[in-house]
């Protein structure tokens, strides 16, 4: 069972008729929302799928953004904290899995490399908070860890970091794109933000078994992938 219809929805597809999981990935998706109208929109969606499907094992995604200190107290990441705990103390079978920042096709602009994107190809000027670092993570890989942790059946009822062992500062996002679109970036200089560091010590033996590599194309990769053939 899946609930949602976005781009991770999408990518849980092979899990539409199977009757041991509930997918759940129709929560908030815009990390700067403020709207409490629409967390509460989540929260009782999930109430609703908790009671209906109660012998399922639940699967929900959360946000690594919790460990950022200019992020962690914002609207969007005490919504996830909530919902977590809600989890935690209601449901008997779950995974939580907490995910960086994931880059696919999406016509979502508030996505990280999306917004980056999207404000260099039209040549749109931004502010850039040149102190900060954002950890990207294909949402392929995505799938294949968590994929990999929910057929093997390992982690159960724990909170699980799917992350890139990699996280990159901003100005190193930004020359990549330039480099790759062969546009130059117009943006005002901000010294504010942060790096942060992602745990990722329980998935590490599964990207090791599934042969993944986080090496130093990766993030060019991404950008041919998903920007350079649209």
């Amino acid at each position: 069972m899946v609930i949602g219809n976005g781009m991770v929805a999408a990518k849980f597809e092979s899990y539409i008729q199977n009757d041991d999981f509930v997918i759940f990935a129709s929560g908030v998706s815009n990390s700067k929302n403020i709207d409490a109208a629409t967390f509460n929109r989540e929260i009782t969606l999930l109430l609703n799928v908790l009671e209906e499907y109660k012998n399922k094992t639940l699967v929900y995604f959360s946000t690594c953004s919790l460990y950022d200190p200019g992020e962690n107290e914002s609207p969007y990441v005490l919504h996830k904290r909530k919902i977590e705990e809600l989890i935690q103390k209601n449901v008997s079978s779950y995974y939580i899995f907490r995910v960086s920042n994931l880059v696919g096709k999406s016509a979502n602009h508030n996505t990280i490399l999306n917004f980056f994107y999207y404000h260099i190809n039209h040549k749109i000027n931004f502010d850039l908070w040149t102190n900060s670092s954002r950890n990207l993570i294909d949402i392929d890989d995505m799938l294949g860890i968590a994929d990999h942790i929910l057929q093997k059946k390992i982690y159960q009822n724990q909170v699980i970091n799917i992350a890139n062992p990699v996280s990159y500062n901003v100005n190193n996002i930004i020359t990549t794109l330039e480099i790759s679109l062969g546009i130059k970036a117009t943006y005002i200089s901000i010294r504010k933000g942060s790096h942060f560091s992602i745990d990722i010590s329980l998935i590490l033996p599964v990207i090791r078994e599934l042969k993944m590599n986080f090496g130093e194309l990766y993030l060019s990769h991404l950008i041919k992938k998903y920007y350079l053939h649209t």
